[in-house]
Parts: C-alpha cells; sequence; structure tokens
C-alpha cells in the first residue's frame, strides 16, 4: 500500500481517481488546489503525487518544483488536457517521472502509477543500502579507549603526518584509515588503497609504481601505477609488512622524497601523496627478526595509533551487532530482524578473537539462516558458544609480541578445528589469508 495525494480542481476527476486508487489498495488523499496539496504536504509524507497541469494560483509544473525543493525523494506525474513538446520537457526536466495527456482510462493511469511506485521502492531501497553501506560503525564508539583513539586520529589527520595503524585482523584498521583521509585537508582527492598481501612481489611493484611498455612480459603499453594515482590525496598500505625486502626499500625511497621510477624506466616521478599504513603484525619484532626494514620503520612510526580488539571494547559489541543486522537483512531482502536476549548475550560474552569482521560475518550468517523475525543462540555460528581460552603454559597471558600472540592463537585454533576451512571460520579470515599465515609461522 502506497500514500498517494490527487491534485485537481475539478471535482469529478478527483473523485474518480481517489476511488479507484482507494480500490487498488492504496491511502488516497486529495486537494483541489495547489496550495491546499502544499498545506497536506507539510504534515504527510507521500510516496506518489499526481497532480493536473493547469490550476488556479500555482499551476502543475509549479507545484512539481515546490514538491521536489519540500520532499525531494517524493514521485510526480503531471495530468494535462493541453500537453506540448515543451511543457512535457519542462516537466521531466523539474523532475518529474511522468508526463501524461487527458483524457485517458483508469488502466493506463493505473500502469503509470504503478510502474512509479516500482521505481520508487527501489530508489528507496538503494538509498538505505547506500546509507547503510557509508556509515561507519568503528566510529560511533561508546568505549572510552576507542573514542581517545578517534580523538587523537582526527587531531593527526590534520597534519601531513604519515600515520601506522596496528591492531589485529577485523579491527577496523581500514575503516580508520579512510575516515582520517576525510577528515584531512586532502579529503576531495583521491585515496587510494594498496594491498600487500594480494599479489607477487613483481605485480606489486608494476601495481605500486607502474611499469613502461616492455618493462616485462606482458607490458604491452605504458601503464600509472597507484601512487601517480594518489598524486594531491592519500595512499594507504594495507598489512605493509608482508611487502618484500625489496620493495620496503622502494617505498623507503617514496616515503622520504616521494618520487620514484615506473617499472623499466628511468624517468623519476614526483608525487605529492600522504602515507597511511596499516600492520596487524608487531613491526618492531619485525624489525628485530630482520624482516622488515628498520629505517623504513622509522618512517613510518611517526604517529601509531593503536586500534584495539573487539573483546576491549566490548560497549560496542551489541550497537555494531545491530547496525550489522540491519545491512545485512537489506543485503539479503529480509525484513528487519532484531537480536533475541539470549543471542545478545552470547555475542557479548564471546572473545571474537577475529575482530569487528568476524561479528560482520557472525550476523550475516544468522541473517541468511533465521527462520524468525529476531536471531536466536541457534542461528549464530558454532564457536560462539565455545568457552574463551584460559592462560595455559602453552598460551600465555603476555605473549613477547602480538606476533607471537597470534602464532600461538593460530596454532591452537588449527588444533581444535577439523579443517582449514572451520579454522578460518573460527579465527574470522577467509581461507587464503590463514594459509599464508600458516606458512609464515610454519604451523604444521
Amino acid at each position: 500500500m502506497a500514500k498517494l495525494l490527487i491534485v485537481d480542481d475539478e471535482k469529478n476527476i478527483r473523485r474518480n481517481l481517489v476511488s479507484f486508487f482507494e480500490s487498488c489498495g492504496h491511502k488516497v488523499s486529495e486537494a483541489e488546489s495547489s496550495i491546499q496539496a502544499l498545506r497536506l504536504l507539510e504534515e504527510n509524507v507521500f510516496d506518489l503525487v499526481l497532480t493536473d497541469y493547469r490550476m488556479a494560483e500555482m499551476n502543475g509544473l509549479e507545484l512539481l518544483q515546490e514538491i521536489k525543493r519540500r520532499r525531494p525523494h517524493t514521485l510526480v506525474v503531471l495530468m494535462t488536457a493541453y500537453a506540448t513538446v515543451e511543457n512535457a520537457v519542462a516537466a521531466m526536466k523539474a523532475g518529474a517521472y511522468d508526463y501524461v495527456t487527458k483524457p485517458f482510462s483508469l488502466a493506463q493511469i493505473q500502469h503509470v502509477v504503478e510502474r512509479a511506485l516500482e521505481l520508487g521502492a527501489l530508489k528507496a531501497e538503494n538509498r538505505l543500502l547506500r546509507e547503510t553501506v557509508e556509515e561507519a560503525p568503528l566510529l560511533d564508539s561508546k568505549s572510552p579507549a576507542m573514542r581517545a583513539l578517534l580523538d587523537i586520529a582526527r587531531q593527526a589527520a590534520q597534519s601531513e603526518a604519515t600515520i601506522l595503524l596496528t591492531g589485529e585482523s577485523g579491527t577496523g584498521k581500514n575503516v580508520l584509515a579512510r575516515q582520517i583521509h576525510q577528515w584531512s585537508a586532502r579529503r576531495d582527492r583521491a585515496f587510494v588503497v594498496v594491498n600487500c598481501t594480494t599479489l607477487s612481489e613483481q605485480l606489486l611493484e608494476s601495481e605500486l609504481f607502474g611499469h613502461v611498455r616492455g618493462a616485462f612480459t606482458g607490458a604491452v603499453k605504458d601503464k600509472a601505477g597507484r601512487l601517480e594515482a594518489a598524486d594531491g590525496g592519500t595512499v594507504f598500505f594495507d598489512e605493509v609488512a608482508d611487502l618484500s625486502l625489496s620493495l620496503q626499500a622502494k617505498l623507503l625511497r617514496f616515503a622520504q622524497e616521494r618520487c620514484f621510477e615506473r617499472v623499466g624506466g628511468d624517468r623519476t616521478i614526483q608525487v605529492d601523496a600522504r602515507i597511511i599504513a596499516a600492520t596487524n603484525r608487531n613491526l618492531e619484532a619485525e624489525v628485530a627478526e630482520r624482516r622488515f626494514r628498520e629505517d623504513l620503520y622509522y618512517r613510518l612510526n611517526v604517529i601509531t595509533l593503536r586500534v584495539p580488539p573487539l573483546r576491549e571494547r566490548k560497549e560496542d559489541i551489541l550497537p555494531l551487532a545491530q547496525w550489522f543486522l540491519r545491512a545485512s537483512a537489506i543485503r539479503n531482502r529480509r525484513p528487519p530482524l532484531s537480536l533475541s536476549p539470549e543471542a545478545a548475550s552470547a555475542l557479548v560474552s564471546y572473545y571474537w578473537p577475529g575482530n569487528v569482521r568476524e561479528l560482520r560475518n557472525a550476523l550475516e550468517r544468522a541473517v541468511v539462516l533465521s527462520r524468525a523475525d529476531y536471531i536466536r543462540p541457534e542461528d549464530l555460528p558454532d564457536q560462539i558458544f565455545r568457552p574463551s581460552p584460559k592462560p595455559t603454559a602453552d598460551y600465555p597471558t603476555h605473549a613477547t609480541s602480538l606476533h607471537e600472540m597470534e602464532r600461538i592463537h593460530i596454532a591452537r585454533v588449527l588444533a581444535e578445528s577439523a579443517t582449514l576451512e572451520e579454522a578460518a571460520a573460527t579465527l574470522g579470515i577467509n581461507v587464503t589469508t590463514l594459509w599464508r599465515k600458516r606458512k609464515r609461522y610454519g604451523i604444521d
């Protein structure tokens, strides 16, 4: 059922349309003039306005313009017995959905209105989905530690200083990096992401710095890299610790001088780009083990922000869960869902080794599998009901480094899981990432 407003100074036409659309199941209001219509629009939100073109005081085109100013998402269909090309063009430019000529049959006008309402519903769904996707729940925290971090991040964003984001996988470092860019003076320029884990060394070098024609097999033309695309904006190196030592050397030069050469080229390219880097590893430990360059570490470690894991900000678990429920329900075309008290308690009690990413995945699963209009404990993944790991000799309370703690935790989860897929689901990461971490840590 939609809410319609019929505007026409001819009573018979107006009443016939009201009666017909009410019989179709819609809720219909009527106005005999544009002035009366505007008064109704002040008090109500209508899905569609069907208005005559020729009326005293204010014609249909003027009413359309005023509706779009006050209620930009309301659909408007104009009716007229005096159709001209000029009027039709003016109406469409002003935002009318359609322009129909009198006389018309009820079937004809019903077709136009129903088609308009379908489009309106689709646009409303897209707006809601876009608003949901564009929101940043990480940045609306109730945790004192997280709020303090965001205050520092906002202040740091106003500078040109390099920022290093640390923290476990899935804590939202990429969301924070993008927000720092939005808070900065570079917000109107590009935010370019370089994922340091996804490509081989040669491909990543080309992706980062670009290449010239003939630099390697398949290089059939010159290609600009991501650093050039970031000129004037921000370049974000996600999981920077996964860069090879040779690429670390080239990144060091760029961090120092903001210049580089394309692969196979000899022309030096200067780029003005702010650097934000992120890692889930302890870079000091990586430096000590000679897997990360010390000079690059100090170049990146100008302002370091540690994003706390979800278990350290339990105040945020339920608000984040509600946000993910809403987003997932929209994506999966489900009606709004709520959390049962038992499910909510389970979410708060769980220790979330995969952090915000694992929470999002758990709620996505629950939305897809739920057969009710609320989320029950049985809709949640099994691992949420496993006891939190207790400190033991092989699982210390204070590991020597985040790197070591991650290795121990991954080894324990792998030992407790029947398959690699199950372990990846428990950790809240994909199988490829888990395989790579297994290889890095030498875990059988």
